[in-house]
């Protein structure tokens, strides 16, 4: 059966709306956003926001466990596949967030490409992971996948967040 078809039966029965409208709810837009890329200092105040959905602490957090924001890392191989650039990203996070820039190696080594990527990521997956808007599950999504604030495996992870300065509340 068709997924079109199937999107019909179930809108017939008045299970769901129409297909454009539930495609349209899966979409999501990738936005530019100028990020400081000179600061060494991480943020020192944990309310500080990027008017993103993660913050700019959280994010730094992220960095320095994923390369200490070393600009220049380029790409190397992680458990099977490439993770390129300062938040170390695989080619897969990179679809998932719209493919920016559409070149995967140019925008994961570019910090403000490769941030805004992780950002539209977030706001792709954390409604749908079960799992609360904050520092731990952004961090371990990044690390895990969509799913990955709900994997054990990722506890290790957020602890080395945490011994970067950043909190639930970062």
């Amino acid at each position: 059966m068709s997924v079109a078809l199937f999107f019909a039966l179930l809108c017939g029965l008045n299970v769901c709306c129409g297909l454009k409208e539930i495609l349209e709810s899966y979409k999501v837009e990738f936005e530019q956003r100028e990020v400081d890329v000179e600061s060494d200092e991480p943020a020192s105040d944990d309310s500080i926001d990027s008017n993103g959905l993660v913050s700019d602490k959280c994010m730094r957090c992220i960095c320095m466990v994923e390369s200490h924001c070393n600009n220049n890392i380029g790409c190397r191989m992680d458990v099977g596949s490439l993770s390129c650039g300062p938040f170390q990203i695989k080619k897969a996070y990179w679809i998932d967030c719209g493919q920016p820039k559409g070149d995967y190696k140019t925008c994961a080594n570019d910090y403000s490409c490769a941030y805004n990527c992780i950002q539209t990521y977030m706001a792709r997956y954390i409604g749908h992971s079960g799992c609360p808007k904050n520092c731990e599950s952004y961090a371990r999504i990044h690390n895990g996948g969509p799913r990955g604030c709900t994997n054990p495996n990722t506890i290790g992870y957020w602890n080395k967040i945490k011994q970067q300065g950043c909190t639930i509340y970062s």
